[in-house]
C-alpha cells in the first residue's frame, strides 16, 4: 500500500524519540528528565476555580473564540508589556499553543510559501509548516565560544529570507536551548520583517520563566511589528497545568479572524471548565508564578552544577525548563546514541538536541535535560549520572 505523501513530510522522528525515551524510562524505572512537564500542580485557587466550573455545569461547548472572561483576562495580561488587544476581536483561545501555531500557519501561509525557523526548533513547527504545504528554511543559532550561549545569527537570517518567504517563527524563551533573545536580537528580527514585509509568529509559552536579569521582550512591542505579529502563549508552562491545553492567539482583527477560521475545523473549541480557571489565574495568581520562577531558577542551578560535576560541559540556561549539556567531555560523540543507552545503563532519560534540527551533525554533541522536577528527583538523576564517569 502506498504511504501518503504527508507522512514523510511530518518527520515523525522527533515524536518517535519522545515515545522511545518514555517507554524506556517506564520499562527501566529511569528518572525521566527528557519530557518538559512539571511534577507538581499549579496554584490552589486556579484548581478550585476549575472544580467550581465543573460543579457549576460549565461542561458543554464554550463560545468559539473562547469564554469572554478568559479573552478579557488575556487582553489585560498583555498590557503588562504595553500592548493593547480588543478581547472580542483580537484574542482567540486555542487548545494549547501547539494548536495555535498549527492554525496560524494553516491560515496565513500558502502552499509554496517559505517559513523561516530558528534551529534547533520545537518539533511541531516543522510538522505544521508541512501541513500548510509550505517549505521551511532554517537558521541555526550560534554558540558563543566564551559563554556557550546560543544567540541569533543575523546574517544567516538575512540570507534565509527570499522572495517566497512569508513568515518568521520566533520562539523566546527558546526550547530547547534555554536562550532568551535580547531586545537587540529581536530588533534585528523586527527590522528584517519590516524590510521584507513578513509576518512574525511568536511562541512565548515560557514568557514568565526567565531567570536572573534576563528580560522577555514580546516581538509585537517593537516598532513596525504590532500589525504583522501573531503572538501565541498559553497557561500550561506559566501555571503548571500542561494537561489542560489552554492557549491563546493575540493579533489584529484580520489575522485573528483568519486563524479562527482554521482553528474551528481543527478542534472547534476546548476545555470549557478550564477557561474560567485560567482567567482566574491570570488575574490573581501571578505572585504564585513569581515563586515558581524563583524555584525554577534554583532548580536550573541545581541541575547545572550537578551535570558539571558529573563531567558534562553545561550550556547556560536563561529561561524555560531546560538545560543543554555537551557530552563530548565524557568521551561520547553522539547524543542520540547516549540517550538511547542511558535508561538501561544508569536509569536516566534525556533528549538529544539533534532531533530538533535539519542539520543533526551540527548538534549531535548536545543533550537536553528538564529541571522542572522535584529536588529529590533531580538529585537522584544526578546521582545516577555520576556513574557515567565511575
Amino acid at each position: 500500500m502506498r504511504v501518503p505523501a504527508l507522512v514523510p513530510r511530518l518527520r515523525p522522528f522527533t515524536s518517535t524519540i519522545f515515545a522511545e525515551m518514555t517507554a524506556l524510562a517506564q520499562r527501566t524505572g529511569a528518572v525521566n528528565l527528557g519530557q518538559g512537564f512539571p511534577d507538581t500542580d499549579g496554584p490552589v485557587g486556579m484548581l478550585e476555580a476549575a472544580k467550581a466550573a465543573i460543579d457549576g455545569g460549565l461542561n458543554q461547548y464554550p463560545p468559539g473564540p473562547g469564554t469572554p472572561a478568559l479573552r478579557q483576562a488575556v487582553a489585560e495580561h498583555r498590557t503588562r508589556y504595553g500592548t493593547t488587544y480588543d478581547p472580542d476581536t483580537e484574542v482567540l483561545v486555542t487548545v494549547g499553543a501547539t494548536e495555535a501555531i498549527a492554525a496560524t500557519l494553516l491560515a496565513l501561509v500558502e502552499p509554496g510559501d517559505e517559513v523561516v525557523l530558528f534551529e534547533p526548533y520545537y518539533d511541531s513547527y516543522a510538522a505544521s509548516v508541512a501541513l500548510a504545504g509550505a517549505t521551511r528554511r532554517t537558521v541555526g543559532l550560534i554558540e558563543d565560544p566564551l559563554t556557550g550561549r546560543f544567540g541569533l545569527d543575523v546574517a544567516g537570517l538575512r540570507e534565509a529570507i527570499g522572495p517566497k518567504t512569508r513568515a518568521v517563527l520566533v520562539n523566546t524563551p527558546h526550547n530547547p536551548t534555554g536562550t532568551v533573545f535580547t531586545r537587540a536580537e529581536l530588533q534585528e528580527v523586527a527590522a528584517l520583517c519590516v524590510e521584507h514585509d513578513l509576518l512574525a509568529i511568536t511562541d512565548e509559552v515560557y514568557e514568565h520563566l526567565v531567570f536572573d536579569t534576563h528580560e522577555h521582550v514580546p516581538l509585537a512591542t517593537l516598532p513596525g511589528m504590532a500589525d504583522r505579529t501573531v503572538t501565541i502563549s498559553s497557561a500550561g508552562k506559566t501555571f503548571n497545568c500542561t494537561g489542560w491545553k489552554i492557549g491563546w492567539v493575540c493579533s489584529t482583527p484580520e489575522l485573528v479572524a483568519a486563524v479562527r477560521a482554521a482553528k474551528q475545523f481543527i478542534t472547534f473549541v476546548g476545555g470549557a471548565p478550564f477557561q474560567p480557571a485560567v482567567a482566574h489565574a491570570l488575574r490573581h495568581e501571578m505572585p504564585w508564578v513569581e515563586t515558581l520562577r524563583t524555584d525554577l531558577a534554583a532548580k536550573r542551578s541545581r541541575l547545572s552544577e550537578g551535570l558539571a560535576e558529573a563531567g558534562f560541559a553545561v550550556r547556560p540556561s536563561e529561561g524555560t525548563y531546560f538545560i543543554t549539556a555537551d557530552v563530548r567531555p565524557l568521551g561520547f560523540t553522539d547524543g542520540a546514541e547516549l540517550c538511547r543507552a542511558l535508561p538501561e545503563r544508569i536509569g536516566v532519560a534525556g533528549v538529544p538536541v539533534q532531533v530538533f534540527t535539519d542539520h543533526p551533525e551540527q548538534w549531535q554533541h548536545l543533550v537536553r535535560f528538564a529541571f522542572c522536577k522535584k529536588d529529590e528527583v533531580l538529585d537522584e538523576a544526578l546521582r545516577r549520572l555520576h556513574k557515567l564517569t565511575n
